[in-house]
């Protein structure tokens, strides 16, 4: 097979029958979902048709002075959609949450880009603007499972906590074994990609450079690149919104806040 197998309108409206099927599925079990997954469908397509438009101008242009300002809008909307649905935070985490995925995604992403893949110019946007993309979106989800699970623990915990601070522990020491817990949250489902990538999947990225007729082993050594950057990006994005987030838990004198006991 000699290059990639377009798709037409056609078989591109054929996929309305996957959507039919999981709509069915929903509607049978009651589940509730159904209104959530034709808009989430709609969304989705109006979307990507969007901005396939879009990157065919910034591609073109392939200028520092746009790229920059679409990775930064990039984390704002990421930074926004992981803290959305986190619920009991005596703060607005959107700050922090854009602080540590916008700080992890350009230190792994320049070193990916720069270093590894070495595109001409290195700022090329047909690599970075993938590459930084599924790095936010990784990130993303991993800092929220990271900080909604940070805040439960915390939550389910609070009388061992005050007790280990009444006992002369620091605020990091009274709740260390709450964030070890989210980290390894936030950190779990990435490595799990990893342990069964090959085995039992075949990536996106991967499936995608082999129907567009790329060799598997070149396919294969992309793979592996964008897995273990994934796994480095969101270590450093969950390490991150822990120590941004943990003290504002904590009063000035060392206690916790009220908004924290009290909800």
């Amino acid at each position: 097979m000699d290059g990639f197998i377009p798709i037409s309108n056609t078989q591109l409206l054929l996929t309305v029958i996957l959507v039919i099927i999981t709509g069915l599925i929903s509607a049978l079990l009651r589940l509730g979902l159904l209104k959530s997954l034709l808009w989430g469908t709609v969304r989705a397509f109006v979307q990507l048709t969007l901005i396939g438009y879009v990157l065919n101008y910034v591609f073109a242009w392939n200028t520092l002075w746009i790229i920059i300002p679409i990775l930064v809008l990039m984390s704002l909307i990421a930074s926004r959609e992981a803290t959305r649905r986190i619920t009991r935070i005596p703060y607005n985490p959107n700050i922090n949450t854009f602080l540590s995925l916008t700080t992890s995604t350009f230190v792994v992403g320049i070193i990916v880009v720069v270093l590894i893949i070495g595109p001409e110019p290195w700022y090329s946007a047909q690599v970075m603007i993938p590459i930084f993309g599924m790095l936010f979106g990784n990130s993303m989800n991993a800092i929220a499972l990271c900080l909604d699970r940070m805040y439960s623990e915390i939550h389910g915990h609070i009388a061992e906590v005050e007790q280990r601070l009444a006992l002369g522990a620091t605020p990091w020491e009274a709740v260390i074994p709450y964030i070890r817990k989210a980290v390894s949250a936030g950190m779990t489902p990435t490595i799990n990609s990893l342990m069964v990538v090959g085995l039992v999947s075949l990536p996106g990225m991967m499936t995608g450079q082999i129907l567009a007729g790329m060799d598997p082993q070149s396919a294969v050594r992309y793979q592996f690149v964008v897995l273990v950057m994934m796994a480095s990006c969101v270590a450093i994005g969950c390490l991150m919104i822990v120590l941004l987030s943990y003290r504002k838990m904590f009063n000035t004198d060392g206690s916790l806040v009220e908004e924290l006991r009290s909800s």
